[in-house]
């Protein structure tokens, strides 16, 4: 019914816990593909033993060069990308057969509904990793928890028609490892004439968190998106676990430790103009300062080819 393509990195223990979940909980006999990178963890040997149809490379080559890779070898008319960090809830792939009986082109984006500990479509802690992960606690809830179908979506899993993927290239391997990868995907696709971008509440899956081809776990987070905003002089609103406090301020950015803390300062600042304005600019001066493109461009290629940097980073 659907090839299923599967970067994994060093991932031993997410990946089997995957696997597992596909061959236990899915109805159709579909096609599952991973591309091994390394393979250094006994990931490679599981794949072997196990008879998984693979692509291997020695070395770490980047998460789209890894899906385009795997999914050459794709022999459906389905390609669903998927992390191997994450936990497939029963009769997922009935879902997605369901919604395509509903489609009269091959011009569709289906994705997924995530279930997180801590964030997702779907708030829900069943465990923060493989070692404390409660299996029984999700199948016993999956269906009650409640959800809607919504258009926008641009995150993994997500299934995409093989003749659509060929159309647009897949990935573009410019984007390696990977950031930004998913909204250029979409607009590749919105380009060929894409309009259904839909995520679908009863596709679940239990998402351990970025870890698919990440192997150690930060010191700070930042993405993108307060890079924008902080940036731009917006007032800014932080989880605290991000630890950015230890390079801001609370009177350079808000940072909170609650939802409810988030709803009371959010209130607050709605309503004090000239306090929220002033807050905003001292963090877009700092931000400018020490994190602008020349900086952070500097630090990647001293970082990547080993030389003497010239600045003292902020972060460092």
């Amino acid at each position: 019914m659907f090839s299923i393509v599967m970067p994994t990195f060093n991932n031993f223990e997410y990946l089997k816990l995957c696997v597992e979940s596909l061959n236990k909980n899915s109805f159709f006999n579909n096609e599952l593909i991973i591309h091994v990178n390394e393979g250094t963890d006994g990931s490679f040997e599981y794949v072997k033993q196990n008879k998984i149809k693979y692509t291997y490379s020695k070395v770490n080559m980047g998460l789209c060069s890894a899906v385009n890779t795997a999914a050459k070898k794709a022999t459906t008319k389905y390609i669903l990308y998927t992390h191997d960090d994450m936990y497939f809830c029963p009769g997922w792939d009935i879902v997605l057969k369901n919604e395509l009986d509903k489609l009269d082109n091959n011009l569709f984006y289906l994705s997924a509904s995530m279930i997180e500990k801590n964030s997702g479509h779907i708030k829900f802690d069943c465990g923060n990793d493989f070692n404390d992960f409660d299996e029984k606690k999700i199948l016993e809830n999956y269906k009650e928890l409640k959800s809607e179908d919504f258009q926008g979506s641009h995150w993994a899993p997500h299934l995409i028609h093989k003749e659509i993927w060929d159309k647009i290239g897949g990935f573009s391997e410019e984007f390696n490892p990977g950031i930004g990868s998913d909204p250029d995907l979409n607009m590749k696709l919105w380009k060929e004439g894409v309009r259904i971008f839909k995520g679908l509440s009863q596709f679940k899956v239990y998402h351990f968190g970025s870890i698919s081809l990440r192997k150690k776990p930060t010191d700070y987070y930042s993405s993108d998106r307060i890079a924008q905003l902080i940036g731009n002089g917006i007032l800014t609103f932080v989880d605290v676990k991000t630890k950015l406090n230890k390079f801001f301020s609370n009177d350079e950015v808000i940072f909170y430790k609650s939802i409810d803390d988030l709803s009371k300062k959010m209130n607050f600042y709605k309503k004090n103009h000239n306090i929220r304005n002033k807050i905003a600019k001292r963090g877009q001066l700092k931000y400018l300062k020490h994190f602008n493109s020349t900086k952070i461009a500097g630090f990647i290629i001293d970082k990547a080819m080993n030389f003497k940097s010239i600045y003292k980073y902020f972060w460092e």
